[in-house]
């Protein structure tokens, strides 16, 4: 029986995987999912320094003439104190002196000769100097289990003098398909048949979503054919499959799954387009069976795949997350089920695309995102309130939101 959607991202965000983690350099954990909580090894700054090119001093000597006593370059362990009516000469980054209350930047002073030299401007204590730990503290931290790694991520391990880092493993993935009326794109065909788009569109779209991806082949019109295919990819972390999950004679592929002790999770979604969508496990392989359509195939994966694929890597962030806009023109829609329609978000409003029927294979190139009507949504009017659902980068949250747009 088919659930709601609300329903299918509920289970989905409940669903208990094993992680499996490995340990990489940092250079290497970009787009990987962090697998321990990291804390700082040591303060940032780690002393007191300098912010600019200029002078320490005491607060209270601003307005005397001072003597330079000392110059301090950045990397030097210096150990001066300053006294009354005195300077130290800093460079920008320079450890200073423990007593300083000031840092004079080298144009707010006059030179008066070698050895003194004069404040011109007004001076605020405490002024440009970086202190102890006001970027990162000690055992601060820095990264949780479950956040993705990015270059920013990585300036802070490196920052703490780490070089590997606990991430867990990427998901395998592999994908296989059935039905003989549909050959790959590299064999030929003949009129009556067609090239199967599925198939190489889930292959890339799982490798940009960061898994281990694999490609079985295509299974014969039988569910002896089908069942040798599952056997041999149940060392994977999940199987995703298009078609063969509907009630046409020739449709082997759900046999071919129940024969081989599949658990069902669900089976169908109140969704359009992609109400024949399957999801279940055989022992702990994650089966996902996707609509036969091209276009229904990939928005399904695209709105509920990819949260799977999120619990699979490790993330914390698995529900979707969208961008509040306008709709650029009115628009009817057939009420009754939650519907997802494709479209271009331009940064200021979402265009529908107009060609957008589920067995359609060109609308996701020209599209960037969607939209998810709620079931009782008939009409927008132009320029009213929608919030869009990118397909072409990810865009998840740690916290449930509702994504539907309501009239």
């Amino acid at each position: 029986m088919a659930i709601s959607v609300e329903d299918t991202i509920n289970i989905i965000s409940q669903l208990h995987l094993k992680q499996n983690f490995e340990i990489i350099p940092i250079e290497d954990a970009l787009n990987r999912v962090c697998a321990q909580n990291i804390y700082a090894t040591s303060s940032l700054p780690k002393f007191n320094n300098s912010a600019m090119d200029g002078y320490a001093i005491l607060y209270e000597n601003k307005d005397e003439e001072l003597e330079v006593i000392d110059t301090v370059f950045a990397g030097d362990n210096n150990n001066t104190l300053l006294k009354n009516n005195c300077c130290v000469k800093i460079m920008t980054g320079a450890r200073v002196p423990n007593n300083t209350t000031a840092i004079i930047p080298k144009e707010d002073t006059h030179k008066l000769n070698d050895k003194k030299i004069k404040i011109i401007k007004n001076v605020k204590k405490f002024q440009h100097i970086r202190y102890i730990g006001e970027d990162i503290k000690e055992d601060e931290l820095l990264i949780k289990i479950g956040e993705n790694i990015n270059f920013s991520k990585i300036t802070l391990l490196s920052s703490q003098g780490i070089s590997h880092i606990k991430v867990y493993k990427k998901p395998k993935i592999v994908v296989f398909s059935s039905g003989e009326e549909l050959k790959l794109h590299y064999e030929k065909i003949q009129d009556h048949q067609i090239y199967n788009s599925n198939t190489p569109t889930l292959i890339a779209r799982a490798k940009e979503l960061g898994c281990d991806v694999r490609f079985i082949g295509q299974a014969k019109d039988s569910v002896d054919a089908i069942k040798e295919l599952i056997e041999n990819s149940l060392d994977a972390d999940m199987i995703i499959t298009s078609g063969g999950v509907s009630v046409g004679d020739a449709d082997f592929t759900k046999e071919a799954f129940n024969e081989l002790e599949f658990e069902t999770i669900f089976d169908g979604i109140i969704i359009k387009p992609g109400k024949p969508t399957v999801f279940g496990k055989i022992g702990d392989t994650l089966i996902l069976n996707l609509p036969g359509n091209p276009l229904a195939s990939a928005m399904i994966f695209e709105m509920f795949g990819k949260l799977i694929i999120q619990k699979l890597l490790g993330s914390n962030e698995i529900y979707p997350n969208y961008i509040e806009t306008n709709i650029s023109q009115d628009f009817k829609n057939k009420a009754g089920r939650i519907t997802l329609l494709p479209g271009f978000f331009d940064g200021e409003s979402f265009n529908v695309c107009q060609k957008r029927s589920p067995g359609m294979v060109s609308t996701l190139s020209n599209c960037n995102s969607m939209i998810a009507l709620n079931e009782n949504v008939d009409f927008l009017k132009e320029n009213a309130k929608v919030k869009v659902l990118p397909i072409n980068w990810k865009f998840f949250t740690e916290i449930k939101k509702d994504f539907l747009t309501n009239e």
